[in-house]
């Protein structure tokens, strides 16, 4: 049967999306306050509520040693939904990225090692292990058994206060190096108790067992067609040192969708027919086989046109699009309405306002060295405020919600 971007998708709990696309979740660098929403957030996704069928919100930090991550300033930060007082202004984001009639789906992350603002404020930041990562400017502390059983409750908080504030689902993220990543990794994972790096099955056990907090959470509170997915980096490989490869990715995978009932699965590419170094076949047409018939896939990876979104179409059922929402936050609708040549496809100070970036945005974008870069880029360099990027955000490639190359650190 042929697919189109148009189709209606219907997923495994019932829940049905208008068509076939996705925004991709991307760091707004809007949050203050230790995570909390702001007028710059919402009208950043209230312009966005027909991107695309469904919106993934950027990832939020579920507990307090978990983000942020990535962040430069006290009014520029990563997400968090770690405290009861936090749902007021994620309510309100649910509310308008759903008043066209599109999903918002809420991505929830620890960030692990990668939380360098709480090293910033003199605070610890944690890893499954401790060792010197090379990359940090910052030492990190290996999680003990407790606080490693702690970090679960909270994904199951995250997920209760997720389903209190109206999102339609929510998606675990395992990907961009995070914590979860960093767990399944061999090369980041090297504890010896039970979450420990020996074996594939005891790097999967966090993972399975952060899942299955969020799913004894969905089945007791959400509404039955609650959305639930899972984020992964199909490869981690750096260089000589291997933290695991599509094989092992694909066997996590199976695992998960063997023993949950997920409704998607979201792999994370470079682009969007990327392959295995050596191998013919896509990731995504490697994955296809690993997934029950019910769980669907979606894949994310430098899609920028509607022809980009249509090619991606052959090997997968979703494909989620990020930078191309950011210049035109009606990609979605005009596609759907078969005005996908009016896409408008380059950045400008016009479409800045237009498009509603947040002032964290404009100067990531307008920094004459961010990689991957918005078409057009040069028109807004006039926009950047000199010296306010910090250049750990430079050094490890940009936000990890932007980064294309995800298989690098």
């Amino acid at each position: 049967m042929t697919k189109h971007l148009t189709d209606k998708v219907t997923f495994r709990h019932g829940a049905t999306t208008n068509n076939r696309l996705v925004q991709s979740p991307m760091l707004t660098n809007s949050g203050k306050d230790d995570g909390y929403v702001t007028q710059d957030t919402i009208d950043y996704y209230a312009a966005r509520s027909q991107s695309a069928g469904m919106v993934i919100v950027e990832y939020t930090y579920v507990s307090h040693a978990g983000g942020p991550s990535r962040s430069w300033a006290d009014d520029r930060l990563q997400l968090g939904l770690y405290k009861d007082d936090q749902k007021p202004g994620f309510t309100k984001l649910a509310q308008v990225l759903k008043k066209d009639g599109n999903k918002a789906i809420l991505q929830l992350v620890h960030s692990g090692r990668e939380a360098n603002y709480r090293a910033k404020q003199g605070e610890k930041v944690y890893a499954p292990s401790s060792f010197d990562f090379g990359f940090l400017d910052y030492d990190v502390e290996a999680l003990t058994d407790e606080e490693v059983r702690q970090v679960i409750k909270d994904f199951g908080a995250a997920t209760k206060r997720a389903i209190d504030c109206g999102f339609d689902g929510v998606e675990i993220h395992g990907a961009n190096h995070y914590l979860l990543q960093q767990f399944f990794s061999a090369w980041s994972n090297r504890r010896t108790d039970e979450w420990g790096g020996q074996t594939l099955d005891s790097r999967m056990h966090f993972i399975l067992e952060v899942t299955r907090e969020v799913f004894r959470v969905v089945k007791a509170y959400a509404p039955k067609d609650f959305i639930v997915g899972y984020r992964i980096s199909p490869e981690e490989i750096h260089g000589d040192s291997v933290g695991y490869d599509y094989k092992e990715s694909n066997q996590l995978i199976q695992k998960l969708t063997e023993t949950f009932d997920f409704d998607y699965i979201h792999l994370l590419l470079p682009q969007y027919n990327a392959k295995p170094a050596g191998v013919d076949q896509t990731y995504a047409q490697l994955t296809q086989p690993c997934l029950p018939a019910e769980t669907k896939l979606m894949i994310v990876g430098n899609v920028m046109s509607e022809a980009d979104a249509q090619a991606a179409m052959a090997d997968t059922d979703l494909v989620a699009v990020g930078r191309a929402t950011l210049i035109d936050p009606q990609f979605g609708l005009k596609i759907c309405e078969g005005r996908g040549d009016e896409i408008i496809r380059e950045i400008s100070p016009e479409q800045v306002k237009k498009s509603k970036l947040t002032p964290g945005l404009v100067n990531l974008f307008s920094d004459p060295k961010m990689e991957p870069h918005l078409p057009g880029r040069e028109s807004i360099y006039p926009l950047h405020e000199d010296g306010s990027l910090d250049k750990s955000v430079l050094k490890n490639g940009t936000s990890a919600a932007y980064n294309l190359d995800a298989f690098k650190k």
